[in-house]
Formats: C-alpha cells, structure tokens, sequence
C-alpha cells in the first residue's frame, strides 16, 4: 500500500536558488555531519547512504528542476520510499516557499501504525530547515560540532 503525505508548507527567509542548491550535491549534506558519525557514509553528487540506528538507509536524486524541485528515491532501505523537495517563489522572489511530499510503500498495518508519525516527521523537518536558514537551531545543537556544513 502506497502512502502519500504532503507537509506543512514554510517560508523560509533564503531565496529558492540558495535552498536548492544547498540540496542538490548530496556530497553538502556530510558536512552537517559529527565528526564521529560521518564513518561508514558515502555521497557523491547525486546518492548518500550510510547506517542509522544498525539499518543502512540511502537515497539518490532522481530528477532535478532547477532551483523549483528535487525529487530522491531510497536505494537501500527496508522500506520503499520516495520524496521530492519543492522551492517555489515566495514574498516575490526574496523567500522560498518550502514542502516535502513523500510517497512510502507500507503494508496496511505498518501504514496505521507510522503514518502520522511519519506526517509529523516531514513537518517537522520543514521547520527545522525554516529555522535553520534563519540562524535558529535545536535546543542542544551546536554547529561547531558539525564540520563545515553552512545553510
């Protein structure tokens, strides 16, 4: 059973070009890593995957529209999933409007049982990316603990 869920959309104060292209080399998103948590992950242009929690987990750009969308696959992962990150206009070009859709194949009972966790995961993420881009992190984050990465 196919489960689909569009987040919450957010404005995140960072024009479409900039959010995208900090999307589109997946080689970025180690950078955000700990040190003690970057062994074991690969990444190169367009695929990442590494072992979260004892499951290899990993995904691969599958399309790409400049600086409008980007859509993923999962590669290794004991659940077929999909996603694609959308940026499109906002307060006139000078912000992106940001959401997730997300498309997991889930049997029936697995789909009642994650389905609103997997809601409130995306939405989320949507925040968590808005509040980064505006300098706001976690509680307990600490950016000079993760290498070079910059939003």
């Amino acid at each position: 059973m196919s489960k689909q869920i569009t987040s919450k959309h957010a404005v995140i104060a960072k024009r479409p070009y900039e959010i995208y292209m900090a999307f589109t080399d997946m080689r970025n998103f180690v950078n955000f890593l700990p040190e003690d948590r970057k062994e074991g992950v690969t990444a190169d242009f367009d695929s990442i995957s590494g072992t979260v929690q004892g499951i290899r987990l990993g995904v691969k750009v599958v399309s790409r529209v400049p600086y409008s969308e980007i859509a993923f696959e999962s590669t290794e992962s004991p659940v077929n999933f999909s996603f694609r990150l959308h940026f499109d206009d906002a307060e006139g070009g000078e912000a992106t409007d940001f959401h997730i859709d997300l498309e997991a194949q889930l049997g029936s009972m697995m789909g009642m049982m994650i389905g609103g966790k997997l809601r409130e995961a995306v939405d989320k993420l949507v925040d968590t990316l808005a509040d980064a881009a505006q300098g706001k992190f976690p509680e307990g984050f600490d950016p000079s603990k993760y290498g070079a990465g910059k939003f």
